[in-house]
């Protein structure tokens, strides 16, 4: 690394909003600096929550910035949905301190994208390369990739990370002009069974509203957080983000923001917040205060299809986990992880788990993908 230097970052406004956004592309939200700046200084995202920002940056010769990776020092396994509880457990009862330990992901975000940013190939491995110095240098126990492309992820492989398999349910957009016309692509039984979902899911529901830049209001953001909370009080114990958060996404990332919610009775009663990105439309949280069947349906998925569809974009990530996505057109994807593990015992070990699990989901995915609603699929 020739003239080149790691730096570590404390908070990401230390880092020129352009200089970082440069390497990021356009394409997903979820690593540019308004996004990343929003968990912090809302405080969702400190040392406090368990993820304390320890930013990596690469600057050359001159002090500009040629790659970065968004990176937290850790001192749990919440919020990051590839799961490695059971590896800390393991590592805790063989007599060792698995926290703190080294995270470079999107805080709270089970979506693939790109975690080495960089311009080059060159400058991507090194920057691989310079988060494993640092591991070793502060004596983590590991250091973990969560969610990279999978380029990203092969590269990992390659210098000596050991490799995670999982997978989600994602929806394509073929070319499709109308919701009619997606429709028509499927099994006449499934094809009913949607139809009557969409039509009992409204069947008591005033309006749904798609709000997006310029239309945001304070009021929205109420609304949907109200949402938030209930669902993440009872997913998982407690939600990661505060109300402050949202009214910094909407500031900061307005465009990019997708909220859709239901209207009854003069009030919103559920919604769902998806963040578009280059041809994606990203589905991150729900929630609701009335029951109605099949609303979760209508405003997570299929609402969804009908945005992508009327703005031309390639497919829905609709989040993680959920086989009853596969009825609704969301077909199996690859996610990715990779793991740097210090002790070379309890690497090896965790390596012959992951080779098993690589294999399982890969059958898991081969089988479930038989069982989608299309025509073809007969």
């Amino acid at each position: 690394m020739s003239g080149v230097v790691a730096e570590i970052a404390a908070h990401i406004s230390a880092i020129a909003a352009a200089d970082w956004n440069s390497l990021t592309g356009s394409d997903n939200p979820f690593v540019r600096h308004e996004f990343l700046r929003a968990l912090e200084d809302s405080g969702s995202v400190d040392a406090g929550t368990g993820w304390q920002p320890y930013h990596l940056l690469l600057r050359d010769a001159t002090g500009a910035l040629i790659a970065a990776s968004p990176m937290y020092l850790k001192s749990h396994s919440y919020g990051e949905y590839v799961f490695d509880h059971a590896w800390a457990d393991a590592y805790g009862h063989a007599g060792g301190e698995y926290y703190p330990k080294l995270q470079i992901a999107a805080p709270f975000t089970p979506v693939t994208g790109p975690r080495l940013l960089a311009r080059t190939a060159d400058h991507r491995r090194m920057l691989a390369m310079a988060a494993i110095d640092i591991a070793k240098q502060h004596r983590v126990s590991s250091l973990h990739v969560a969610f990279p492309t999978e380029p990203e992820w092969r590269l990992l492989g390659e210098i000596g990370f050991l490799q995670r398999l999982d997978s989600q349910y994602h929806w394509l957009n073929d070319g499709y002009g109308a919701f009619d016309d997606f429709l028509g692509a499927l099994a006449s039984r499934k094809r009913k069974a949607i139809r009557r979902e969409r039509k009992e899911a409204v069947a008591n529901i005033d309006a749904i509203d798609v709000v997006s830049g310029n239309d945001l209001r304070e009021a929205h953001w109420d609304a949907f957080f109200r949402f938030y909370i209930d669902t993440g009080s009872r997913k998982w114990g407690r939600p990661y983000l505060n109300r402050q958060f949202f009214s910094l996404l909407g500031q900061a990332m307005a465009d990019r923001v997708v909220l859709i919610l239901a209207r009854r009775g003069g009030r919103y009663v559920a919604g769902a917040l998806n963040l578009r990105g280059g041809d994606t439309l990203y589905g991150r949280y729900w929630g609701a205060v009335e029951d109605h069947p099949f609303l979760h349906f209508e405003l997570c998925y299929y609402q969804a299809m009908d945005y992508a569809i009327a703005h031309k974009l390639a497919r829905v990530e609709a989040g993680a986990q959920g086989e009853h996505k596969i009825a609704r057109g969301y077909l199996p994807a690859p996610t990715y992880s990779a793991h740097w593990i210090a002790h070379p015992g309890f690497r090896d070990a965790v390596a012959a788990y992951l080779e098993r699990e690589r294999q399982a989901v890969a059958h898991d995915m081969r089988a479930l993908a038989e069982f989608g609603p299309f025509k073809w699929q007969e």
